[in-house]
C-alpha cells in the first residue's frame, strides 16, 4: 500500500491559492511552493506542485487532460470493459446454442431420412 495521505479538497485549493498570492515574494515558483508546503504542514513541496499543475490544467492555463476528462475517460474505459465481457458471454452462449441446434437438426434429419427410406420401400 502506498504512503499517500488524502488531503481535503479545501486544503488543496487553499495551497494553490496561497502559491498564487505569494509567488511574487520569492525568487522562483518552486521557492514559493516550498514555503506554502512548510506553512501548511504538507510533507513534500512536490505534492503542492502537483496540485498547482492540476489546477492550471483544469483552468485551461496549461495543456493537458482535465480532471473531468480523466474521470470521463476512466468511466468509458470501465464501460468498454463491461461491454467486452458481456460480448464474450454472448458469443459463448450463441456458440453453445448453435451447437445444440445443429445436434438437434442432425437427429431430426436422420429421422426424416429414415422415414423417407421406409416410405420409399413401402411404395415400391
Amino acid at each position: 500500500m502506498s504512503g499517500r495521505t488524502p488531503y481535503p479538497r479545501e486544503m488543496k485549493e487553499r495551497a494553490v491559492r496561497m502559491v498564487g498570492e505569494v509567488r511574487g515574494n520569492y525568487g522562483n515558483e518552486y521557492a514559493a511552493i516550498k514555503a506554502v508546503a512548510a506553512r501548511l504542514g504538507i510533507g513534500s513541496p512536490e505534492t503542492v506542485r502537483k496540485w498547482l499543475r492540476r489546477a492550471e490544467v483544469d483552468a485551461g492555463e496549461r495543456p493537458g487532460t482535465t480532471t473531468e476528462e480523466k474521470a470521463e475517460i476512466r468511466a468509458l474505459k470501465q464501460e468498454v470493459a463491461e461491454l467486452r465481457r458481456a460480448n464474450e458471454i454472448l458469443k459463448a452462449a450463441s456458440a453453445f446454442f448453435a451447437a445444440e441446434l445443429c445436434a438437434t437438426r442432425r437427429r431430426g434429419d436422420r429421422v426424416e431420412v429414415g422415414d423417407l427410406r421406409r416410405r420409399a420401400v413401402a411404395a415400391a
